[in-house]
């Protein structure tokens, strides 16, 4: 014999089919919002690609084979997006072939901005920068980006081992020259005793890794390259006294026979560098080494003795 339905079991029972239709209604929103969202990163990754570049190669532009003599800024002056406030202004410098070069100076002087201009991540508003003779917008980007190895203040890492991350300096690197990369960079033996070795991920950005840790796989990548141009832009500011310590004796090492450029926040790391230049407001108001620009009355020693009361204090 069939049951009947009372009215309340049926009220029951259409609340709880409302319940299920509308909860699968707000995961079917749910899910389409997030489809959305997809599609429009997708659409956003496209447009990237689409992107005209703003730095490109001379038709006639040539390749870097090797550098014999350095780096020469002529009447440099530099702006952003075009705008008539010049961050460099009327830059003359040279920077000889294995000449280590510190670049001091206030917050917004055009310290990095010098540094970026090198590998041509910008051009120059006015005038020119030369290797060897050769105006760098005539020289082949990709050829002058290989004879340039950068550390900067912030290391990108990917959510990959320890190897992989460290053969982004020179792909057809084989394991012992990671290995090798790696001990000059002070980096070997922490690596070394994790139980996967070389094989461990260092997560996303390196979030498993100290500011130190990170750095010191950028120096193993800059060792890997090996190229003749070394960029330091701030590569120690953000880092403890012992991980600056580890970090600044694998920069040591790496500096070793390279043209390399400084940008430093601690005066104390830049002591021994052949030159000092000594920037304020776009211009560079001293050139010297430590000891001359110490025995002076100028910018430099005004900022070294702020620098050494600051620790003092």
């Amino acid at each position: 014999m069939s049951k009947k339905i009372t009215p309340g079991e049926l009220g029951g029972f259409i609340t709880a089919t409302g319940f299920m239709v509308i909860t699968a209604i707000k995961k079917l929103a749910k899910s389409y919002a997030s489809l959305q969202e997809s599609l429009s990163g997708v659409n956003r990754v496209f447009e990237l690609f689409t992107i005209e570049p703003t730095i490109k190669d001379d038709p006639k532009a040539v390749t870097l084979e090797k550098i014999e003599e350095g780096i020469c800024f002529k009447n440099v002056s530099f702006s952003y997006d075009g705008s008539k406030e010049f961050i460099l202004k009327d830059i003359n410098l040279t920077i000889h072939k294995g000449d280590v070069l510190a670049i001091v100076g206030e917050s917004g002087a055009g310290k990095s901005t010098i540094i970026n201009l090198i590998p041509r991540f910008y051009d120059t508003v006015k005038g020119s920068i030369e290797i060897d003779g050769t105006d760098i917008r005539k020289i082949k980007r990709e050829s002058l980006l290989e004879h340039t190895a950068i550390v900067a203040q912030q290391t990108f890492l990917f959510n990959r081992s320890f190897y992989e991350n460290i053969l982004y300096g020179r792909k057809n690197a084989t394991l012992e020259e990671v290995q090798s990369a790696a001990k000059a960079a002070n980096i070997h033996e922490f690596i070394m005793s994790l139980p996967k070795g070389y094989d461990t991920v260092v997560g996303e950005l390196g979030v498993k890794l100290s500011g130190g840790q990170r750095q010191r796989i950028a120096i193993a990548r800059a060792v890997l390259k090996n190229a003749p141009i070394l960029l330091l832009d701030e590569a120690t500011s953000s880092l403890d006294y012992e991980s600056e310590k580890l970090v600044q004796d694998a920069l040591n090492n790496l500096i070793i026979g390279r043209t390399t450029v400084i940008v430093a926040h601690r005066l104390s790391t830049i002591q021994h560098c052949d030159r000092i230049v000594v920037m304020k407001k776009g211009r560079i108001v001293e050139v010297g080494s430590h000891e001359s620009l110490m025995s002076g009355e100028g910018e430099y020693k005004r900022v070294y003795q702020m620098h050494v009361d600051t620790i003092q204090s």
